[in-house]
This record gives structure tokens, C-alpha cells and sequence, in this order.
């Protein structure tokens, strides 16, 4: 199987440079229109399809984003392995501003998106202790740390509705009982939705502010992570193009099974399955179901 990149860019990050025949290309999915067009190109030799997840100009909020429909159109284009670039706030003194952090583990705490491709008619439950892929993070955290970036490898990430930053109780408790080392709003579901997909995934968390948990940022001040992020964009754009040589054009099986994540995942019995949904998996489960 050939290699085909995946970046889903988050604030800040709008494009890639030095992609080779770029061109922006329009895909339709069944779950809808993706947060835009689809960057695809070719950078280092290595395809790599670069979608900026809140839209050119930042028109989705965090909660309509079209977070299926994004996962479907990488999936139907090609893609095996998908990084994730998002803006967060850090729980963690040592987890400064300007620092990444390869994410390992996920705190779900969003509730008006839908999670799932599978559902009546076709029910399907993956595994998902482990929701990123260790091979692509080892990839992530090379390719950041040559770019100068001061890296942590593992932490988890809560994902919050939002669009609101967290209170004063809220941030005190995620950090302090539940142990969470960042925040955000956008990587669940989409994590989830990757695994469904069978796509590799892996998160580069950019930290932007200590939250209001910090005594000396009791408010998340918007002019700060706007500044930090202009300096996270250059930085993450740096570590997506140290992504290719990592990689490599040839992909051999994951060793963690994420490609594989459906194998025993589809419950429902062939005869019982709802016709119109399983048309509408044809990119995501069509290996097992087609």
C-alpha cells in the first residue's frame, strides 16, 4: 500500500506550503460537505491531502464542524494516516505556551456532535483504549522536535464542547481530578471517526495559554493565543513537512491495527443490515462490508 498523508489543520494552520501540483479539489461524501475543499499535492515525493478543519477564513465553530464528513473525504481520497494539528490550552506548568504535545489519550466531554458512522441498522463498536497510533506519533514527535519545537510525548487531551473557554471550576477540575494535561474543542469526535475509518491518527497539540486554572492567567486572554498561535502556525507547517521522509512512500501494515480496527467491530447480521446505511459506509467499512 502507498502512503498518502492526511492533515487536518487547526487554528492557525490554514495551508501547507511546497506541495507539489496542488490543487484544491472539491469531495462529495454521504455525511455531507467537508469543512472545505481539499488540499492535494504531493510534498517530497509522499501524496498528502491537507483539509483545514474550521474552513478558509475560520468559518466553523467547533461544534459544526462536518467532522464525518471530513474523516469520510480523506478516507475517500486515499488517505492512511492522519495528523491532526489544534490549538489547546495546558494544565500543566511544564506544558508552556508554544510547546506540542503528541496526544495519547482523550477525555471526551462533547455532547452535540454526532460520533459515530455506524448506528440502526448497521451497529458497529471498535476499540478504542488506545485512540492514537504510537507509529505516526513516533513520526509527529521526530518531525517536531527537528523543528525546534519543545515536545511532550503523551497526554491527555479533554475535549469540550465549547465555544466557550472553561470556567475557573471546571478548569480546577479537569486538572486537578481528572488529570487531564490539555483542553480543546475539536478532537473528538474525530479521533473516534478515524478509528471507525481505520486510519491512523495522531494528535500535535499546540499549546496557546495555561487556561484560567494558572494564578497568573486567571482569563484566557484571546490577544495572547492569537499571537502564540501566528508562531505555532510556522512551527506546526515545519513538522508537516519533516512528515514525508519519516513515513516513506511504502506502508506496510500498522503495527498497532489501526488499519485493521473493523475486523471484528460490525455486529449487526448481513440480513438485518439497513441497505441505505451500509451505501453510505462504502468509503469507511467498505473492506468489511462490501
Amino acid at each position: 500500500m502507498q502512503t498518502m498523508i492526511g492533515v487536518i489543520g487547526g487554528s492557525g494552520v490554514y495551508e501547507i506550503e511546497g506541495l507539489e501540483a496542488a490543487q484544491w479539489v472539491s469531495v462529495e461524501t454521504p455525511w455531507g460537505a467537508p469543512s472545505d475543499e481539499v488540499l492535494v499535492g504531493r510534498l517530497q515525493g509522499v501524496p498528502m491531502a491537507f483539509l483545514p478543519r474550521h474552513g478558509r477564513g475560520h468559518v466553523h465553530a467547533p461544534s459544526d464542524v462536518p467532522y464525518r464528513a471530513n474523516i469520510d473525504a480523506l478516507k475517500r481520497l486515499g488517505c492512511t494516516d492522519v495528523v491532526s494539528v489544534s490549538a489547546c490550552g495546558s494544565f500543566r506548568e511544564a506544558m508552556a505556551p508554544g510547546d506540542f504535545v503528541i496526544v495519547d489519550q482523550f477525555i471526551d466531554r462533547t455532547f452535540a456532535r454526532p460520533k459515530s458512522f455506524f448506528g440502526a441498522g448497521c451497529v458497529a463498536h471498535v476499540a478504542f483504549a488506545h485512540p492514537t497510533c504510537a507509529r505516526l506519533m513516533d513520526a509527529a514527535e521526530a518531525a517536531a522536535r527537528d523543528a525546534g519545537v519543545t515536545v511532550h510525548r503523551g497526554g491527555t487531551y479533554l475535549a469540550m464542547e465549547g465555544p466557550q473557554f472553561s470556567t475557573l471550576a471546571e478548569s480546577r477540575l479537569y486538572r486537578e481530578q481528572w488529570g487531564a494535561d490539555v483542553i480543546g474543542m475539536t478532537n473528538m469526535p474525530e479521533a473516534k471517526l478515524a478509528r471507525e475509518a481505520e486510519l491512523c491518527y495522531a494528535t500535535v497539540a499546540m499549546v496557546t495559554d495555561y487556561d484560567c486554572w494558572h494564578p497568573d492567567h486567571d482569563n484566557v486572554d484571546v490577544a495572547q493565543v492569537i499571537a502564540t498561535l501566528t508562531g505555532n502556525g510556522t512551527k506546526a507547517r515545519q513538522t508537516v513537512a519533516g512528515l514525508p521522509a519519516r513515513l516513506g512512500t511504502e506502508r506496510a501494515p500498522c503495527p498497532c491495527g489501526c488499519d485493521r480496527a473493523l475486523d471484528f467491530a460490525v455486529m449487526t447480521a448481513k440480513g438485518k443490515r439497513d441497505a441505505a446505511l451500509v451505501a453510505r459506509l462504502d468509503a469507511v467499512a467498505g473492506r468489511v462490508l462490501g
